[in-house]
């Protein structure tokens, strides 16, 4: 059985006001919080690698930011490590009767599994404000807009099929194009929100998760634009507009090569 103590003991350390790290001590909740996101960001990257090493040493980076948190939290008076530990547990055994209450007579596949952990969601939320607001505005805005729709939908509120979203997605960049040609600034960055928003819904639709697919088409245009910047290098050739035919045909190069490979 894994032991936190020594991580625990090694943040006290670091947040020692006598004896700790000066940059440590300097730290509050907000001026960490990118950190962790990156963290978070970075054990997505070694997930969708299948890297077991990079796995297992982000994974302790993520700990250690949780820890971090938490010494924070102490230190202020609100909580500390173990009463995460404990509220985590104590919401997973609620979560899941299924497995941990004897007596529970509820449904057991997937489908039904599911409807029971967004009931007992409803649950735990505390009563007043706007319901989707408690989807974290921290989150990257795909994420947080497919949670949004995802969260709309267990209120019904959804398209049937990926379809009409398909429909949709040309009817908002017909409006985007409308917006475009009149030149109002603030029109078209609402309506390519919407054209984003719908293109988030139609992902989850899909069954596909919007931010990987980014990261996944991110890495991709790194990967292509890798190849134009080498080939231009090996021609010889400087950078500048008049050479955008040009590196459009390496683009082209590097799509085939791909297809070749794969």
């Amino acid at each position: 059985m894994a032991d936190l103590t020594p991580l625990v003991e090694l943040m006290a350390a670091l947040r020692d006001p006598e004896t700790g790290c000066p940059w440590d001590l300097r730290q509050d909740h907000r001026s960490i919080a990118p950190w962790t996101l990156e963290e978070t960001c970075e054990l997505l990257s070694a997930i969708e690698a299948d890297d077991a090493g990079a796995m297992r040493e982000e994974l302790g980076d993520l700990l250690f930011h949780v820890v971090f948190h938490a010494r924070i939290a102490e230190e202020a008076g609100c909580f500390d490590i173990g009463e995460v530990i404990d509220g985590i547990v104590a919401k997973m055994r609620r979560r899941h009767p299924h497995v941990f209450d004897p007596q529970h007579e509820g449904p057991v596949d997937e489908a039904g599994l599911a409807e029971q952990w967004q009931h007992s969601k409803q649950q735990e939320k505390p009563a007043g404000g706007r319901i989707l607001d408690r989807i974290a505005p921290q989150l990257p805005a795909l994420a947080r807009a497919q949670k949004l729709t995802a969260a709309a939908s267990d209120y019904h509120f959804d398209w049937p099929a990926a379809e009409p979203v398909l429909d949709k997605l040309d009817e908002e960049i017909a409006e985007l194009r409308e917006a475009v040609a009149g030149g109002n600034r603030d029109e078209i960055e609402d309506e390519l929100g919407d054209v984003l928003f719908v293109t988030v819904n139609l992902a989850r639709k899909l069954d596909l998760d919007a931010e990987a697919a980014m990261r996944r088409v991110n890495e991709k245009f790194i990967r292509r634009f890798q190849h134009v910047l080498e080939r231009m290098e090996q021609d010889r050739q400087h950078f500048s507009p008049e050479q955008l035919e040009r590196m459009e045909g390496y683009w082209r190069e590097a799509k085939q090569l791909e297809k070749a490979t794969s």
